[in-house]
C-alpha cells in the first residue's frame, strides 16, 4: 500500500528533524491517526520525493525525520496551456484540477477580447494545484501565474512550439503531427473563441493553428484535450 503523501514548500534533507505545517499535523494526526513510528512520503513540488519517519506528534503537530530522497527529473520537453479564464470559476478549478493530474508543467491564465472576467484568487487556484498533485502522487507541482492580457503577451512567449486552437474554418494540423522534443504551448480560448483579430495577431507571431477534434468544446473540455494530446506525444 502506498505510503501517505504530502506537500511541504520548502524541505531540508540534511535537517535531522523537520516540523510539519500544521494543517498538515492536524491532517496526520486527527484525520489518518498516524502515530510515532508511522512512514510517510515528502514532496517539495521541486521533483524531491523523501521518504520520513514519525518522530514526534501531538495534538496539533508533528514533526518527522528523513529516512530516504530521490529526485525525479522533470520532463525535459514542457508543455504550458495558456487558457482563458472562464464566468463560472467552479470550471476553471475542474479544469486546473485535471491538467495537474494530467502533469501540465505550467498554466497561464488569459484574459481575451471575449472573456467575461472574474475574481481571480490565486491562492485558493494553488492549493488545487497541490492537492491534484497529491492525488496523483507526483513529485513535481504544476506552476500557474496571474492572469495575463493576451493583447499584451502575445509576442512575449519564446516557445519553441507555438499552438493555438480555434474554431474559425480554416486548415489546421493535428497536434500528434508536430515534433515532441520541443517546449510547447498551446492557447485555448473563452466561451465564443478567440476573436479574429486575436487569431490574426497570434498566427503573425508564428502561433500555429490545430485541431482538437470535430465537435466544438467548452473551453475547459478543450484545455483537458489538449493536455492530453500533448502529453500523448511525450
Amino acid at each position: 500500500m502506498a505510503l501517505p503523501y504530502f506537500y511541504m514548500e520548502t524541505i531540508d534533507g540534511s535537517e535531522r528533524l523537520i516540523t510539519l505545517a500544521e494543517d498538515t499535523s492536524r491532517h496526520i494526526v486527527q484525520v489518518l491517526r498516524m502515530e510515532e513510528g508511522n512512514k510517510l512520503q515528502l514532496t517539495d513540488g521541486k521533483g524531491n520525493l523523501y521518504t520520513a519517519e514519525i518522530s514526534q506528534v501531538n495534538k496539533k503537530s508533528a514533526s518527522v525525520k528523513i529516512l530516504s530522497g530521490d529526485y525525479d527529473p522533470n520532463p525535459s520537453h514542457q508543455i504550458t496551456i495558456a487558457i482563458s479564464l472562464l464566468k463560472n470559476a467552479s470550471r476553471f478549478e475542474w479544469f486546473l484540477e485535471k491538467a495537474a493530474e494530467i502533469g501540465i508543467y505550467e498554466i497561464i491564465p488569459l484574459i481575451c477580447d471575449r472573456t467575461e472576467k472574474q475574481h481571480f484568487r490565486l491562492d485558493r487556484m494553488k492549493s488545487i494545484l497541490v492537492s491534484a498533485m497529491l492525488q496523483s502522487q507526483q513529485s513535481w507541482l504544476t506552476k500557474l501565474s496571474e492572469p495575463v492580457l493576451l493583447s499584451t503577451r502575445l509576442s512575449g512567449f519564446d516557445h519553441a512550439l507555438k499552438l493555438i486552437g480555434h474554431c474559425e474554418e480554416t486548415n489546421k494540423r493535428f497536434i500528434k503531427d508536430f515534433n515532441k522534443d520541443s517546449d510547447t504551448l498551446i492557447l485555448i480560448g473563452p466561451e465564443g473563441d478567440f476573436s479574429p483579430e486575436e487569431i490574426d495577431r497570434a498566427l503573425q507571431n508564428n502561433f500555429l493553428p490545430v485541431t482538437l477534434g470535430n465537435t466544438r468544446l467548452r473551453t475547459e473540455t478543450a484545455g483537458i484535450v489538449a493536455a492530453v494530446l500533448l502529453k500523448n506525444r511525450l
